[in-house]
């Protein structure tokens, strides 16, 4: 019996010094300073700005700052401050960004980590999820306010990547971003959509609609491309014709409308047949005489004029 008693005790005991010899480990891979630690070779403004940022306060146990600071995110220093490696340099932290020496899985899993809710159910499976976007390619943790949260910054941010739809914002016809008047996170969302183009509705129309609630239907006779999808005739990000038109007139609308047994001549880059220009084509071209070319709810605007 007492023989028993004693293995048992000396069972408990190993137990006891296994488990604060691992935990002596894993204290040893963290700082012992923290922030503080990171603080005294991280020094400049652009990293101390993290205290003035939602993720820096400490006040809120939601935040990285109040649990493990900097290594909540960076994962554990212990290494890395105190130059563990073998080899020249320090041991290596998790870092952010589209340049960053970590790998994207790396970089998302740590913020999908907290972002759960807002975002990861929607991220998984998403465009920019499967382009390998890091979530540091878009965003500034140590910025005081997220650039892409800015009105005025955010165009800049998706541009890095999106350069046809920068070249496109500046073209004569074009919806007001350069006038900081619109942010692309108006139209798009830019963690997923079930939509394509990551619209923020569920078709193009539907976007369109919420502010051009002048062409909302159900209108007595409707223009079919109309109530289709707005963008067979218009071009969103931009255009150098009018209306933000993908063509301009009669152009357009002979796309579609074959001129036989119709007033009308078709126009091409060699200009007119005969230089003798028709009437039906000048000006506003076929809208001349077909004004309501969204639809009609007048009695008599089957053919769209009035």
């Amino acid at each position: 019996m007492k023989r028993l008693l004693v293995l048992t005790l000396l069972s408990v005991l190993s137990v006891s010094v296994l488990a604060e010899t691992h935990q002596g480990v894993d204290d040893a891979r963290l700082t012992k300073g923290g922030a503080d630690t990171c603080l005294g070779c991280h020094n400049d403004p652009s990293m101390q700005v993290i205290f003035r940022t939602p993720h820096g306060q400490q006040a809120d146990p939601e935040s990285p700052m109040a649990q493990l600071q900097c290594e909540s995110c960076h994962g554990p220093g212990g290494d890395h401050a105190d130059r563990r490696q073998p080899r020249p340099g320090h041991a290596p932290v998790v870092n952010f960004g589209s340049e960053a020496a970590s790998s994207v899985e790396a970089q998302n899993e740590v913020c999908m980590d907290c972002h759960k809710g807002d975002v990861t159910l929607a991220w998984s499976g998403s465009v920019h999820e499967r382009n390998e976007t890091a979530c540091g390619s878009c965003h500034q943790v140590h910025a005081k306010v997220d650039p892409v949260s800015l009105q005025a910054e955010q165009a800049n941010v998706c541009f890095d990547c999106h350069k046809q739809q920068e070249a496109d914002s500046l073209k004569p016809s074009a919806h007001p971003i350069r006038f900081n008047q619109m942010v692309c996170g108006d139209c798009h969302s830019p963690h997923a959509s079930v939509s394509s183009g990551q619209l923020t509705r569920n078709t193009t129309n539907e976007l369109c609609l919420e502010c051009h609630q002048e062409y909302r239907g159900p209108l007595l006779f409707e223009h079919a491309p109309v109530s289709e999808d707005c963008a067979l005739c218009h071009q969103p990000h931009g255009s150098i014709h009018p209306a933000l038109l993908t063509r301009r007139p009669p152009l357009l609308c002979q796309s579609c409308h074959s001129q036989a047994g119709h007033p009308s001549a078709s126009f091409t880059s060699n200009s007119l047949p005969g230089n003798n220009p028709s009437a039906m084509v000048l000006e506003r071209s076929c809208m001349n005489c077909h004004t309501q070319v969204h639809g009609s709810n007048h009695p008599s605007g089957y053919k769209l004029m009035r």
